[in-house]
């Protein structure tokens, strides 16, 4: 009986080694897919940006624009409060908010808005086409709404793109997953 309990035990020691070394993500785990590949723009800081550039950080990235009334404002205040959860290793993460209206969106509109969250979030933009190439690669869906006396308004995709350091799509989160799924898997990442 002995023989079998410390053959059993040895057993389990084993299988605990053999455990999946995969990160269990609250997101989709969307490694391998390239996303963002194609991301050229420019900074609210005057610098141009890729994936290459963002290396180094675990990049959380999201598409809106300024005039957002209601998902932007909200996805951002819930970016402040990760970064909050997340304590000192918040200096390894770099929030993009890439705007999809770069008619409005100039470089001095989009930083000062993505700093009344958190002055550390970056704003990108770019030429209209940039904007497009870069949300194709990204899979984001955007588009021009019209609306009264000549105004407009943006539809867009609402996701979070999590990019690891070494400038590689990681994880796809639903803009409604909460601050602590996103710190849970942005901590994954900086592991």
């Amino acid at each position: 009986m002995r023989l079998f309990i410390a053959a059993l035990a040895s057993v389990m020691v084993l299988l605990a080694g053999c455990k999946d070394a995969t990160p269990q993500f609250k997101g989709s785990d969307i490694t391998g897919t390239h996303l963002g590949k194609d991301l050229a723009l420019t900074g609210t800081d005057g610098k141009s940006y890729t994936l290459e550039t963002l290396k180094g950080k675990v990049s959380l990235v999201l598409f809106g624009f300024t005039q957002c009334p209601d998902v932007c404002p909200s996805s951002l205040a819930e970016l402040a409060q990760v970064m909050k959860l997340l304590g000192k290793e918040a200096k390894r993460v770099q929030v993009v908010l890439i705007t999809v209206d770069p008619e409005r969106d100039t470089q001095e509109v989009l930083r000062a808005y993505v700093s009344g969250f958190n002055p550390d979030f970056l704003g990108l933009t770019g030429t209209p086409e940039q904007i497009k190439k870069t949300a194709a690669s990204f899979k984001v869906y955007y588009a021009k709404t019209a609306g009264a006396q000549g105004n407009y308004s943006m539809d867009h995709s609402a996701s979070f793109y999590l990019m690891d350091a070494q400038g590689e799509s990681r994880v796809l989160l639903n803009n409604s997953v909460g601050a602590a799924a996103i710190a849970h898997d942005i901590q994954h990442l900086l592991r």
